[in-house]
């Protein structure tokens, strides 16, 4: 589904990931871990191609596809969506609108009006979020909670294939957080989907049911694992598995 490999990214000049790898497969679920300031959100802009994120070497490859050749609208196209941390505001643009055009693109087809508003009304019920968000503004006036509900509205709408989270918690009290990763479970179970999830929580990796837990420091994976790994770092912090990772490396070195 999505390979990286020995990708290497700058930003203002300074390098942020360094021979950075990962490969996910088709129906998997993956977290990445790690200090603050590391590379974590790096990883997701990258991915979707924010073009402040310059590559220096490496090669990103979704399905067949050389993902470092296409612009963001393509790849988005492709089928992979990105939940953000915080999902930006567009006044003036309704969720009605935006994804109406963003499906004709997708599908080069005529989306009917009356089975597209049904559709919204049945997601919006779905989130338990007001019908009346269907016709407001793209996170415009939204709690932060809100808006990555409106984010999921985008999400079952558009059907990708490889979604990306980003801090999903961030903003989210404890009942939204309960809907918006319950939904994100129900969907990727329907559709085969994988995910990432940049997280610093173990117990967010364990309900979404990641399977494989992944470390990052100074721009690289440092060690992978399962659920356990994840568990382990909340309890005894990033610290020890750093030093012992910097200790090998010198000791490979000499």
């Amino acid at each position: 589904m999505l390979k990286i490999k020995d990708l290497s990214v700058e930003i203002n000049n300074k390098v942020i990931l360094k021979d950075f790898n990962i490969e996910i497969n088709k129906n998997e679920i993956h977290g990445i871990m790690g200090p603050n300031g590391i590379g974590k959100s790096t990883i997701c802009k990258t991915i979707m191609g924010d073009p402040n994120y310059k590559i220096i070497k490496g090669s990103i490859t979704y399905k067949t596809h050389d993902l470092l050749s296409l612009d963001i609208t393509k790849r988005a196209k492709l089928g992979i969506f990105l939940v953000n941390q915080t999902p930006i505001e567009i006044p003036g643009v309704t969720n009605a609108e935006m994804l109406r055009i963003a499906l004709t693109e997708k599908t080069g087809k005529h989306i009917g009006l009356f089975e597209f508003n049904k559709r919204l009304e049945e997601i919006c019920e779905k989130l338990s979020i007001p019908k009346s968000f269907i016709h407001r503004g793209i996170n415009e006036g939204m709690s932060g909670g809100e808006r990555k509900k409106n984010e999921l509205i985008h999400l079952w709408m558009l059907e990708p294939k490889l979604i990306i989270l980003d801090e999903l918690d961030s903003g989210l009290d404890v009942d939204s957080l309960k809907i918006v990763y319950q939904n994100i479970l129900e969907y990727q179970k329907m559709h085969k989907a994988s995910i990432l999830i940049i997280t610093h929580h173990a117990k967010l990796l364990a309900e979404l049911n990641a399977k494989y837990i992944h470390i990052l420091n100074e721009g690289k994976i440092i060690k992978q694992g399962s659920l356990e790994l994840a568990k382990e770092i909340e309890k005894t912090g990033f610290k020890n598995l750093i030093k012992t990772n910097i200790i090998r490396e010198n000791t490979n070195y000499e």
